[in-house]
């Protein structure tokens, strides 16, 4: 096989580093599709990918409960302080960093532990997270047709059965109430997510049939988990989201031009207030 025909041919890469995953330009991933449409803009995509920010804490208690649940992914290193106040603290939380794991204090160390629990003791998520009957962390490369683009996944918990295929994706979540759950498919357009996992599963493995499934664990005690299948409207409506973004980063990397959210302008455009404060002010203020 050459190389040409190689990088054209869908591929699946079984022990790829987390870090070599998202260090990766030549394909673009669903954070990177979704980043390239509003409320995100092609410039300040191609700003975050060729400026990698260093690790937030806001994401150290997520990636901990992935490794902790799926076997797979970031060391973790519990950190022997209340706090982060101390300078030796803060230098233990930095030399973990460095050694790219995951730094948890006590507190947090047990919260993991408590969430990774809850999800293997709840009747529906602890089976399908069953030890032995999926694999963690593939990385699926496959090209996309219609704009010729390099796309990859990473999917949490692939389970391969007779006839079936099932990507499990788990996220933490502050609430797992279920309208809760509807607004945070909306904010981080999570629907993209799906459309793309199954998309590029379809292409790689070629399954007799898809399924992706939402596991949300709460961050807060006693850390209810709620599963859930997206409708297929709003699966629709991420696939087309995609196409739009594959192609507008298609035309960037075709012509190296990254627009902002305006583009080139002879005049300048208005602006108002959002739609539904609009109408909710102008019944008010414009009787």
């Amino acid at each position: 096989m050459t190389a040409a025909v190689e990088v054209e041919a869908p591929k699946v890469a079984d022990g790829l580093s987390a870090e070599a995953y998202h260090a990766d330009k030549t394909s673009i991933s669903s954070s990177g599709l979704r980043a390239l449409l509003n409320p995100g803009c092609p410039a300040q995509f191609k700003y975050d990918r060729d400026h990698p920010q260093a690790p937030k804490r806001e994401f150290d208690l997520g990636n901990a409960v992935h490794t902790a649940v799926l076997g797979e992914g970031h060391d973790l290193v519990e950190i022997q302080y209340p706090d982060y106040k101390s300078g030796a603290a803060r230098a233990d939380k930095l030399a973990a960093y460095a050694a790219g794991k995951v730094p948890l204090l006590p507190k947090e160390k047990a919260q993991v532990d408590a969430m990774a629990s809850a999800v293997r003791e709840h009747p529906v998520a602890g089976p399908l997270f069953a030890p032995g009957t999926g694999v963690a962390e593939r990385s699926i490369y496959w090209t996309d047709q219609a704009t010729g683009v390099r796309c990859r996944i990473r999917p949490d918990w692939l389970k391969e059965l007779p006839g079936l295929t099932l990507c499990i994706d788990l996220k933490t979540i502050t609430s797992a109430e279920p309208v809760a759950i509807s607004r945070a498919i909306s904010d981080h357009s999570y629907h993209q997510q799906d459309a793309l996992y199954t998309d590029g599963i379809w292409a790689a493995l070629q399954p007799e049939d898809v399924r992706f499934i939402f596991v949300f664990v709460s961050k807060q005690r006693p850390h209810l988990i709620t599963v859930r299948e997206l409708t297929d409207q709003d699966r629709d409506i991420g696939r087309a989201r995609n196409e739009r973004a594959l192609r507008l980063y298609a035309d960037c990397t075709a012509n190296d031009h990254w627009p902002d959210w305006t583009g080139p302008i002879t005049e300048i455009p208005q602006i108002g207030m959002p739609t539904w404060d609009t109408l909710r002010q102008a019944e008010e203020f414009l009787k």
